[in-house]
């Protein structure tokens, strides 16, 4: 199976890959449904094509708003576009938008969530007008992705979501933003209004009533994230092609984690190896709102979880480079001699501990705490680290 991975930028894209993912998936600067992430320039698409496809690995450019017509004049132009520059799918949800790149490209066309597939006759009508990928409804069941998947041709594949946030909309086609905001959730810009928390009032007294907290908490709207870590061969079993996952505004320590989570016990199922519980452990490190797996097993209720994500451990610094016992790093959060970080790697480093016994700043000076966020600084270790490592502290 492909492991997909988000790809808010460059330097994200590069994480995601190094860890592990086999493809990403990113936005141009328009027709995404993250407009709050960096995103691509043309030329930083063409760049980053260029670089995916060197390591023999997949892009695919979601261009998957619900558009308006005043979008469709400029859809044309960016199909051939994607098309010149060689990306390898498009992720799309409108109807309209999905025929103007058939009839303006030859891309690999894949239905995007929020076109809420959840049945084969739906994913038949999507493959009869030549999609070659169907991205599954969060909303669907382990059980009817085997259903779907034994109606489809074998040259359509399914992709699903495996981790991270959740949308408390039906795939994700949430009016909330708008409602509050007038920023369109259907147009890349929602303000995740669901993370709220919100009274009860009784109108005609004006009267604020108590929404007590239960074993869900008081957050009604906010979901807790997917993971699916530790059932990827049921996911295997129903027939899906490619595992996803979510995450395009989160940080490189975030895609760095769960990539690595994801790819080792990717691997480690295809060897035939058991599950690994330890990777567990793993993604409560990083970022999010409690877990649960959704759908899949046709659970329902129970999945409401904290507004603000929690994580175990916090995102210390970003390795640079690595020479004669010094590694330079890029300093995120405050640490300083004496702590003990954590090292989080694709390579054999992983899991092993750093004690901080001597750094210096910039121009080379002893220093005994690092508090600048973005600062260079150098951190002795017979750890031999390389770029891209991340180094971490229990929180």
């Amino acid at each position: 199976m492909e492991l997909l991975a988000p790809a808010g930028n460059m330097n994200k894209l590069k994480t995601a890959l190094l860890y592990g993912a086999d493809a990403v998936y990113l936005a141009g600067k328009r027709f995404g449904l993250r407009a709050y992430a960096d995103n691509f320039s043309e030329e930083e698409l063409r760049e980053a094509t260029e670089y995916v496809h060197s390591l023999g690995k997949k892009l695919y450019v979601t261009v998957n708003i619900y558009a308006d017509d005043s979008d469709l004049p400029y859809l044309p132009e960016y199909a051939k576009t994607l098309e010149k520059i060689g990306v390898d799918g498009v992720i799309i949800s409108d109807l309209g938008v999905f025929t103007t790149f058939r009839e303006n490209s030859n891309l690999d066309l894949h239905v995007s969530t929020q076109a809420n597939v959840t049945n084969s006759s739906a994913a038949k009508a999507w493959a009869s007008l030549g999609a070659k990928r169907i991205i599954l409804a969060r909303e669907t069941s382990l059980k009817d992705i085997r259903k779907i998947r034994d109606a489809l041709p074998e040259d359509v594949e399914l992709e699903a979501f495996v981790h991270g946030a959740m949308c408390i909309a039906y795939s994700g086609r949430c009016l909330l933003s708008s409602y509050f905001t007038e920023r369109a959730g259907n147009k890349g810009e929602c303000v995740q209004c669901c993370r709220w928390e919100y009274d009860l009032v009784e109108k005609s007294r004006n009267e604020k009533l108590v929404i007590e907290e239960d074993e869900r908490g008081t957050y009604l709207l906010s979901s807790k994230d997917l993971r699916m870590l530790q059932h990827l061969d049921k996911l295997r079993d129903a027939g899906v092609a490619s595992l996803k996952i979510e995450g395009r505004i989160k940080s490189e320590y975030y895609v760095a984690g769960v990539v690595n989570a994801y790819r080792r016990a990717l691997d480690d199922m295809e060897s035939g190896k058991p599950f690994n519980p330890d990777l567990l452990a793993e993604t409560e490190k990083i970022s999010h709102r409690g877990y649960t797996t959704g759908f899949f097993f046709n659970e329902r209720g129970g999945n409401t979880g904290e507004s603000k994500p929690t994580a175990s451990h916090n995102f210390i610094a970003v390795v640079k480079n690595y020479s004669g016992d010094w590694a330079t790093v890029e300093m995120r959060n405050r640490f300083a001699v004496g702590d003990e970080l954590e090292v989080l790697s694709p390579t054999e480093s992983f899991g092993k501990t750093i004690t901080v016994t001597e750094m210096t700043d910039e121009q080379g000076c002893a220093i005994t705490v690092a508090d600048k966020v973005q600062a260079s600084i150098r951190i002795k270790t017979d750890v031999k680290l390389s770029a891209y490592d991340i180094l971490r502290k229990k929180a």
